[in-house]
């Protein structure tokens, strides 16, 4: 069973992310919040799997509501989907700076919910390319860079590229269609980059190929993909 909490001050927004939600054998909707500071009392008292979590709510919002569950070490466990649409700017890359796991689009169809926190909950694939293309590659080219991470020197040459496929957006079953390897073999790779740069979910290996310019912004658009 999946647990998930819901975090959105529209209470007709939770209500029908309950709805959705509910319908399905191995998804238990375990609580609601009706801004960031309860969102957080929640997580750390019911300890779901996954959160969703609208940005613009008020009092505390939902960008130092992610920030604080992902910096709880007694919530490693709980992933951080992000509720947005494509106007918020720069509070998508903040929201994955702060630890969010995704981001999924206020208008998205129920399927593609229940599929993405199932998802989320198994730690896989967190970003659909799309997403990555629009949101992440446009924000973080806003973005200052600082010189490259020093554990990006304990990355092979493969898994290097791995993680700007990572970065790309791709899932690892697409990794490995790419790179011709075995699903499993991708799976590997993408953990063992995820343990040497300390990242807490795939998100976060977006945002360090980026801030470290290991990817650049727009680069799929080329065709490269």
């Amino acid at each position: 069973m999946i647990r998930v909490l819901l975090a959105d001050d529209q209470t007709l927004v939770r209500a029908g992310f309950r709805s959705i939600l509910s319908d399905e054998d191995d998804l238990d909707v375990v609580g609601e919040a009706g801004d960031g500071a309860a969102a957080v009392t929640l997580a750390r008292e019911l300890r779901p799997d996954v959160v969703l979590m609208d940005i613009r709510m008020p009092g505390l919002d939902g960008l130092e509501a992610t920030r604080r569950i992902a910096g709880d070490p007694r919530l490693d466990a709980v992933k951080v989907i992000i509720l947005t649409t494509f106007d918020l700017d720069d509070y998508v890359y903040g929201a994955l700076r702060a630890g969010a796991g995704g981001f999924l689009v206020k208008d998205t169809e129920p399927a593609e919910l229940i599929h993405a926190v199932r998802v989320v909950a198994r730690g896989d694939a967190l970003i659909a390319p799309s997403i990555t293309r629009r949101l992440i590659s446009e924000f973080a080219g806003r973005v200052k860079r600082p010189d490259p991470a020093p554990e990006l020197n304990a990355l092979t040459e493969r898994e290097r590229e791995v993680l700007t496929l990572v970065a790309g957006g791709l899932s690892n079953d697409e990794i490995a269609a790419k790179l011709v390897l075995s699903p499993a073999t991708a799976k590997t790779h993408v953990s063992r980059i995820m343990t040497k740069l300390r990242a807490r979910d795939r998100a976060q290996l977006v945002v360090t190929a980026y801030e470290a310019g290991v990817i650049t912004p727009g680069w799929l658009s080329d065709g490269q993909r």
